[in-house]
């Protein structure tokens, strides 16, 4: 159910009859005797839904003097002059269908300015509401984000770095990153550490008076050529052979 909404109130406004239109330029208001209303009273422009009604009516008793409907603005229902903002010529009609052009006028120019006003703001939400009604009856057109047959795309990707420098994707090897080669296949000659059952031998051209403390002058023999020891057997003495030489 549409509840009747008052869209504007004007207290005194002036009706005019007016001659019939004389040419294709429009209604002037200098042709009306404008010291003169034929009517004066009160203005309301009340909306029931998407209709609209422009209703001239008794300053003391609110009695419906004229009615005018007003299905578009601008349009045919109300027009402007063409020599004055204060006036308009409105169609009005009555219960029986029959219509009439009268003149309206404002004492104010901001009156006026008023109507105007809530007339285009009335049509606008008109025009609003009939789009959404358009878009309820008519399903949504669903977006085709595939791709098409032989379409491509491009990415460009950069990669960024801690320190805050973009490289590309792949990482370089550097040379000279400090990291040790692998050592050489196979076991090469390692020294045994000090051992009281190895015997030494004296550096040539070293005497025991320039001896270094300790064993730092020391060359270890060479346990790989030494024969068994007494008391040991055969086996053990073979298995010394196989030893790697120090």
């Amino acid at each position: 159910m549409d509840y009747e909404s008052v869209l504007i109130v004007k207290p005194e406004v002036f009706i005019y009859k007016i001659p019939p239109r004389a040419n294709n330029r429009g209604y002037r208001a200098a042709d009306w005797n404008l010291g003169e209303p034929t009517w004066t009273g009160r203005m309301r422009l009340v909306a029931k839904g998407t209709s609209c009604n422009l209703k001239l009516e008794d300053k003391t008793t609110g009695a419906l003097f004229a009615n005018c409907p007003i299905e578009t603005y601008p349009g045919v229902a109300i027009e402007a002059v063409s020599d004055s903002s204060r006036y308009f010529v409105i169609r009005v009609q009555d219960d029986n269908g029959r219509s009439a052009f009268l003149g309206l006028g404002f004492g104010d120019r901001s009156d006026s300015f008023d109507l105007n006003v809530a007339l285009q703001d009335h049509f606008k939400w008109v025009k609003n509401q009939e789009q959404i009604e358009k878009e309820k009856t008519q399903p949504k057109q669903e977006l085709d984000l595939g791709f098409k047959e032989g379409e491509t795309i491009k990415i460009n990707m950069r990669i960024t770095k801690k320190d805050g420098s973009e490289g590309s994707g792949r990482t370089k090897s550097k040379a000279g990153t400090g990291i040790l080669p692998p050592p050489p296949g196979g076991m090469g000659k390692i020294a045994p550490p000090p051992s009281a059952t190895g015997s030494v031998r004296q550096s040539p051209g070293t005497s025991p008076a320039h001896k270094a403390p300790g064993n730092a002058a020391t060359e270890w023999t060479d346990y790989a050529s030494a024969g068994s020891a007494p008391g040991q057997n055969p086996q053990q003495s073979s298995a010394n052979a196989n030893w790697v030489q120090f």
